[in-house]
């Protein structure tokens, strides 16, 4: 029985695959037609702008005045923002549904991989590297998905989709592992708490990285660079996309926070100390610092911008190099790799 779920489970992590495939690419897509209709508007509102200029030339060579009521106006389909860029908004576009209506469904489909490889362990899923990839994936795309009703980020959907595929693939081709028993210092409730709730705030990370990468290539076309990509006009500006990723980071902060008290307690529990400068300790420590300098230095030093979504990007990057180097190439008491 064990066997047969954490089989089916596995079945259901490619099936998730699958259609989260089908929703990057309903994305993608969805970018390239955002860029076409920004390009489009920016068309109308240069010949617009064009008219208008040649109206107003002949209006003032005429000899009859005119009553302002009688005066040409240009009307567009999408109004020029006052930082000089077109507004394009509009509804979704059927790339965008399809790609939402895909990675809801993945998403299903991928909580039920997770449930099953639960069901079949006996236990909570995120006990070794395997089981927390097939989790934490999970997790980053419910987060993203609940943060919509909050801000509306589907512009990130390509980069949510596009990371959940590699992180998946990386746990499934190189860190499965059957289900086995627990080894004793992690049978606790300390496992559900402690784990659940690091793996929490690295999707608040994750979604904020995206962010910050988004306003770092948003700054450079605000600087006249990046011409070509207009699908940017459809982005929020690079101070709302960092005023984003600011705030999401703050909640990911929180969590951490709280994962690092959880695991002192939780060390004292099964080691007799809260701290030994453990490998794992340390690099949880690390990440704590970097996004508390983070914090900090945006609300206090003034760092924003560029210098604020640096200092996110090299947090997300902290936190997967613990996961990743550090789990599999450092030893310690935490070396729960299941490898």
């Amino acid at each position: 029985m064990t066997a047969d779920l954490a089989y089916y489970s596995l079945v259901a992590v490619y099936s998730a695959m699958a259609i989260y495939t089908i929703s990057f690419v309903a994305f993608a897509l969805d970018l390239a037609k955002r860029s076409a209709d920004s390009q489009l508007a920016q068309n109308r509102a240069a010949a617009g702008s064009a008219d208008a200029s040649a109206t107003a030339a002949a209006a003032s060579s005429a000899t009859v005045t005119r009553s302002a009521a009688g005066g040409a106006t240009v009307v567009l389909d999408r109004p020029v923002t006052t930082q000089g860029t077109v507004d394009t908004s509009r509804r979704a576009s059927k790339f965008e549904r399809v790609a939402m209506s895909m990675m809801v469904l993945g998403f299903v489909v991928h909580v039920a991989s997770v449930v099953l490889r639960g069901l079949a362990a006996g236990r909570v899923p995120w006990a070794n590297m395997f089981e927390f990839s097939l989790t934490g994936t999970a997790i980053i795309v419910g987060v993203y998905l609940l943060v919509q009703f909050f801000v509306p980020i589907r512009y990130l959907g390509a980069y949510v989709m596009g990371l959940n595929l590699i992180l998946l693939a990386i746990g499934t081709v190189n860190y499965y592992v059957d289900v086995v028993p627990l080894p004793p210092a992690l049978q606790s409730a300390w496992l559900v708490i402690h784990v659940f709730v690091a793996i929490l705030g690295t999707a608040f990370f994750a979604i904020a990285a995206g962010l910050s990468a988004a306003q770092l290539v948003q700054a450079r076309r605000e600087q006249g660079k990046l011409q070509k990509a207009t699908f940017l006009d459809t982005m929020p500006g690079s101070d709302r996309l960092e005023d984003q990723a600011y705030r999401i980071a703050l909640v990911g902060f929180v969590l951490w926070t709280f994962t690092l008290i959880a695991g002192a307690i939780w060390a004292e529990r099964a080691w007799g100390r809260y701290w030994g400068w453990d490998t794992k300790e340390v690099w949880t420590f690390i990440i704590w610092v970097l996004y508390a300098g983070y914090i900090h230095a945006r609300a206090t030093r003034g760092w924003r911008g560029s210098r604020s979504s640096w200092l996110s990007i090299i947090g997300f990057a902290a936190v997967m190099f613990n996961f990743s180097v550090v789990n599999i190439f450092f030893k310690g008491l935490h070396a729960y790799s299941g490898l």
